[in-house]
Order: C-alpha cells, then sequence, then structure tokens
C-alpha cells in the first residue's frame, strides 16, 4: 500500500489499517502514525471551520495553516487496524485547537494536541537561518538499508548523509544530517509527507553510540511554516534536514532538528525526546 493511500484512507475511515513494510522494530514507524491521526485533525478542522463560516463574509477554511503539533508515542502501534478520533477543544477567531488520539484495542497508542492559526498582521518578522552548505545529494554517502539493523520503513526513503556519521559509529559529533525524500514520489507534498519526512531520520544520538541498541521517541514538538511549506510542490523533491543532540543521559536525549525545502527555505521545526536503550 502506498503512502498517499494510507492517509487517504486515514482520513476516510476512523479505523484505518497500517500495513505492513512500515515497522521500526516492534512499533510502526511513528511518523506514519502521526501522518494517519493528522487526517482526521485536519478533517475535524475542516468541518469545525466551515460551520463557523457560514454565512461569514471574510475568510476560508484554507487560511488557517497548522502552526504547532505536539506528539506523545504512548504505547508501540503494531501493523493491523488504528482508531483515530479528533476533537476540537475551541474554535476562536483566530486560532483552532485540536486533541487526538490513536487506539488499538483498549490501549491509547498515540496522543496529540495541535494548534491551527490564521495569519495575522505583525511588525515583527524574524529571518530564520539558510539552509546548511551541504554538498550536492549525490556526492554524499547514502543510508544503507540492512535487514535486521536498519528499520524497515527505511526502504521507502532516500537518504543521503552530508553531516555527522553513520548510526552506531561512536562519532564525538552530536548531529546527524543530510538529504531525504521520498523514494517514489508520493505526489504533491501535503502536511502527512511533511510528518513522515521529518521523522524518517535515525534518531542523532545513535551516532554517537559505538554498538547497536534500540531507540524510541517519547514526545515530538513540531512547528510549521506554512508560508514557506507551499513553496513546496512534490515529495520526491530532495529535503535539507540537521539534527542536533542538545542534552544527554540517563537514557534520554533531547534532540532538536530543522527541515527545509529544495529552495532552502525553513519549512519546520522539531524537538524530540528520545529514549535510547545503550
Amino acid at each position: 500500500m502506498d503512502f498517499n493511500t494510507i492517509l487517504r484512507n486515514a482520513r476516510q475511515n476512523p479505523a484505518a489499517e497500517i500495513p505492513a513494510g512500515w515497522t521500526q522494530g516492534r512499533a510502526t514507524f511513528g511518523g506514519l502514525v502521526a501522518a494517519m491521526l493528522y487526517q482526521q485533525i485536519d478533517s475535524q478542522l475542516q468541518n469545525a471551520l466551515k460551520s463557523a463560516q457560514e454565512g461569514a463574509a471574510e475568510g476560508s477554511p484554507e487560511d488557517t495553516a497548522l502552526r504547532s503539533m505536539t506528539i506523545s508515542f504512548v504505547a508501540p502501534a503494531a501493523t493491523g487496524e488504528l482508531e483515530s478520533r479528533a476533537q476540537v477543544l475551541r474554535a476562536g477567531r483566530s486560532a483552532v485547537q485540536l486533541e487526538a488520539h490513536a487506539h488499538q484495542g483498549e490501549q491509547v497508542v498515540t496522543a496529540a494536541l495541535a494548534s491551527f492559526g490564521k495569519p495575522r498582521t505583525s511588525t515583527i518578522s524574524v529571518v530564520p537561518d539558510k539552509a546548511p552548505e551541504f554538498r550536492e545529494p549525490q556526492a554524499c554517502e547514502a543510508l544503507p538499508y540492512i535487514e535486521g539493523l536498519v528499520p524497515e520503513f527505511t526502504q521507502h526513503f532516500d537518504y543521503r548523509i552530508a553531516a555527522g556519521a553513520m548510526p552506531y559509529s561512536g562519532s564525538s559529533e552530536p548531529c546527524l544530517g543530510g538529504w531525504i525524500r521520498f523514494k517514489e514520489s508520493a505526489g504533491p507534498a501535503t502536511t502527512g509527507h511533511l510528518l513522515a519526512l521529518i521523522d524518517a531520520w535515525p534518531p542523532a544520538v545513535l551516532s554517537m553510540l559505538k554498538d547497536f541498541a534500540p531507540a524510541s521517541s517519547l514526545t515530538w514538538t513540531l512547528e510549521l511554516m506554512p508560508a514557506a511549506f507551499q513553496a513546496q510542490t512534490d515529495s520526491g523533491d530532495w529535503w535539507q534536514y540537521l539534527a542536533e543532540v542538545e542534552q544527554a543521559e540517563d537514557g534520554y536525549a533531547a534532540i532538536q532538528a530543522r527541515l527545509w525545502n529544495a529552495e532552502g527555505k525553513l519549512i519546520a521545526l522539531s524537538r524530540q525526546t528520545a529514549a535510547v536503550f545503550g
């Protein structure tokens, strides 16, 4: 099942199927689960906006963009049925807040809070950092797929390492990044594609380990730049990614990352708390 079909099914049916081929250890790839849950979030958002704007002369649902999403990976999501539910907590004049949960049986596997907001007139403008000056993708080392060592889901992506080192290489550099794209274009990039792309890289802390050890995300916060995101047209284009380990001890690591589009425009800021079992 291709990525777009997975997202379409998740939007049309709250009890959608996680297909085989997307595992990460004993769990499903978190970026896929987040993208599936987001489909229900966006569906509820659109319904709320249309109801609120009936008869209004100004604005449209398209004006209200995702600004921030906080995700908690409560339990491993397995292949099979995933039931997603979302509800609007408050729909104000400019901002809308939603809450969502993904269940398997009686267990919540993923929870999320999403904040959407219309653009506002402001005198403040902070120019984001420029994209890293990475070598061209063809000149960078590819992240290989090694069955039993590299997560299964990575077969759907093309990685080129331009900063840091391979996972489990014992590197002293607390960073990892480079280029990434869907191995086969999934068509026009949407927020669902973005959630998968920015979460597809191995946690940067793994490059600092000398021996194999699993890791998993506990919490993940993503902040988007809607204006720049609209400039990206295809999920199969190359995207630049750079993650840095800000702090790590007691088997946990705080990792911040950024994603730029093919034009070098900052698209998203990411921050994760990862558990490292080694």
